[in-house]
């Protein structure tokens, strides 16, 4: 876009007010994303797999994260995955320090069996609240649907058994949840979107901003955005140059593997200009998020975005700064 057509698009107030909010609501020192201490908890201590789900019949790296030992334990000493009908063992990730045991791997990858990292060493155990990821890389079954991979976690004192299913109906949910991963239809982006919101706009405001927190478990890139509310709409990101604060038009947007990113107030975010109709806080209008994996396969998620006035809570957790 020009930069005579940028200057028409946003020929009402909004960048004016853009930028007062951001400085006056996010100023520059608090837009570092802030991580969410966990407190020393039993959920906190789950074994889990990246939210964001993956493809049916694709390549997946089940990365499963350690949190914290089992209760009143102080390391974790050994790790244990009992891999799932349908999922087809590539190969178990080492981890220095750790001796690795797995099933073996034939042409065409191994189904069943487990996978355990025991720790060489004391000094080599996962420490108290120190986070760690043990990865399994294999091939997915092409049937969409929750895949659940239990694990046993062994600890100096004790021992955690995340097998846990859930239960139908009104059952309370696991004590003990097996780790879930989201087997998608092909064409539905593996990408975890969490607290997406819209800035409304005021009578005569052409433009506002999108913003939610993204993370890939397989990396990815946002390339693309489109609503039926807005004329156009695009990547955009803000930042300082100088002493001035600018705003531009970016092609597309890197998600690291398994690194949560912000799309903020400041920083990068979704521009939507042209906008239909005045945007009132508490409707929501529909959003379409378009992604590219590192083979070029693009993918989609589709969603029902809430307007408000600011955001809603802290900042996203452990969110990737760029």
């Amino acid at each position: 876009m020009t930069e005579s057509v940028h200057r028409r698009v946003n020929r009402t107030r909004y960048l004016s007010l853009f930028y007062e909010e951001t400085t006056m609501k996010f100023p520059l020192q608090s837009l570092a994303v802030a991580a969410t201490l966990c407190a020393a908890t039993a959920a906190c201590a789950h074994v889990t797999l990246p939210a964001g789900g993956a493809t049916a019949g694709s390549s997946y790296d089940a990365a499963f994260s350690v949190g914290h030992a089992c209760e009143g334990a102080q390391a974790t000493t050994a790790l244990a995955v009992q891999l799932p009908a349908g999922f087809r063992l590539v190969e178990a990730l080492p981890r220095a320090g750790w001796t690795l045991t797995a099933p073996p791997v034939g042409q065409g990858g191994s189904q069943g069996g487990e996978v355990r990292w025991t720790a060489a060493t004391p000094e080599a155990a996962l420490r108290g609240k120190d986070k760690g990821e043990f990865i399994v890389r294999g091939w997915l079954p092409a049937t969409p649907g929750p895949l659940y991979f239990p694990v046993r976690q062994t600890c100096d004192v004790g021992q955690a058994d995340w097998v846990q299913l859930p239960q139908p109906g009104d059952a309370p949910k696991p004590a003990m949840p097996a780790a879930r991963l989201d087997v998608l239809p092909p064409g539905v982006a593996p990408v975890d979107v969490k607290n997406a919101w819209v800035r409304a706009t005021v009578p005569g405001q052409g433009g506002t901003g999108a913003f939610m927190a993204l993370q890939a478990p397989m990396g990815a890139r946002l390339v693309g955005v489109s609503t039926p509310a807005a004329g156009v709409a695009q990547i955009h990101e803000m930042k300082m140059e100088g002493d001035t604060m600018r705003m531009r038009a970016v092609p597309s947007l890197a998600l690291p593997a398994r690194q949560s990113v912000a799309l903020a107030p400041g920083g990068y975010h979704l521009m939507l200009m042209d906008l239909k109709e005045p945007l009132a806080a508490g409707r929501s209008i529909p959003l379409t998020l378009s992604f590219e994996d590192a083979s070029g396969t693009r993918t989609r998620r589709e969603l029902q975005v809430e307007v408000r006035q600011t955001a809603a809570g802290a900042a996203q957790a452990g969110a990737h700064r760029h």
